[in-house]
């Protein structure tokens, strides 16, 4: 064993890991009364707007093809993350008929395409995984983001979606790169209290909600 590997072995073995569920007496930094899907989903969308998202509804796989090929318009090229990551079926296949190349690294391109791993419905906020196949340029680099959120992904808060990654097992954040966690588009106010969009990140954020991922 090497001295890094050394070192994070010990690391490991003194880490306390977050608890599977919230003790009896804890108080959610949001309080929710009604954590049904339903209720989620409309507490997301409107949280969300009042970040500055644009949420799009599509009622079907194939009007959310076509949102996002409306949103990249006459662009020949979006950074995205890999098909394989992007949880809406048939949407490679769409793009590669459009003319649309799929890119990873790329500061001129407009339009960043992404998957999401999570949605917290009381603040409004993506989580994102980066890894292999999943780029965290396409969410930070580009002026547009597109982010393609599956309804049942939708989580009460950032709470429940720690806890859940603490009941997957113990690699569930070791094996990304890095988490991310999205709320609006990217502003500043430090200058003059002017707010500027899209000051260190993407001035708009698109989120297409999909109704069936499989």
């Amino acid at each position: 064993m090497g001295s890094r590997e050394d070192i994070l072995s010990r690391l490991r073995s003194r880490a306390r890991p977050f608890p599977a569920v919230a003790p009896p007496d804890y108080l959610a930094v949001v309080p929710l009364s009604d954590t049904s899907p339903d209720a989620l989903r409309a507490l997301f969308v409107n949280e969300a707007r009042w970040a500055g998202c644009v949420v799009h509804e599509p009622l079907t796989n194939e009007a959310a093809i076509d949102r996002v090929l409306s949103l990249i318009g006459q662009n020949t090229a979006v950074l995205a993350w890999d098909a394989d990551q992007l949880p809406l079926p048939g949407l490679a296949a769409a793009l590669d008929r459009a003319g649309v190349a799929r890119i990873t690294n790329d500061a001129e391109a407009r339009l960043g395409l992404t998957g999401v791993d999570a949605a917290l419905a009381a603040t409004g906020s993506l989580v994102l995984l980066s890894g292999r196949g999943r780029p965290r340029l396409a969410s930070l680099l580009p002026l547009v983001h597109v982010a393609l959120l599956p309804l049942d992904r939708i989580l009460p808060d950032l709470e429940s979606w720690l806890a859940a990654q603490q009941a997957a097992g113990p690699d569930a954040l070791r094996r990304p790169s890095n988490p991310v966690i999205i709320t609006g588009p990217s502003r500043t106010a430090d200058i003059a209290m002017q707010l500027v969009m899209g000051m260190h990140g993407p001035q708009e954020l698109h989120i297409i909600l999909v109704t069936d991922n499989e």
